[in-house]
């Protein structure tokens, strides 16, 4: 009866779950394998820049290149989501299912 009067159809509400289910879990899974290839690339890059350095071919200056990347870190980490909970509360259903089955692909990847 609450659901009837808020205009909520429960039917919609599980087929968006449900929809939103499926494809988190399709791109958790392609998210895990993406990320096992993307680490073992840097990592090759890393060792094969330390092997150059070690010949003297090359010189990195690792300070510098991890500097880099907290400066990153700290921009995204100081910028705030504006609108974030009407943004939440209308995509609620989709991204619940969405959350889920990425979480379960990513775990099973």
């Amino acid at each position: 009866m609450v659901g009837l009067q808020l205009g909520i159809d429960p039917q919609q509400l599980g087929l968006e779950f449900g929809g939103g289910a499926v494809i988190g879990g399709i791109i958790g899974f392609a998210a895990k394998k993406l990320a096992k290839v993307i680490a073992i690339i840097v990592g090759l890059e890393l060792a094969l820049f330390k092997f150059l350095e070690s010949r003297e071919i090359l010189t990195v200056d690792w300070a510098a290149l991890s500097a880099g990347l907290l400066q990153t870190g700290e921009g995204a980490a100081s910028s705030g989501p504006p609108g974030w909970l009407s943004t939440i509360l209308s995509t609620l259903s989709v991204s619940a299912g969405f959350t889920g089955g990425f979480l379960l692909g990513f775990r099973r990847g």
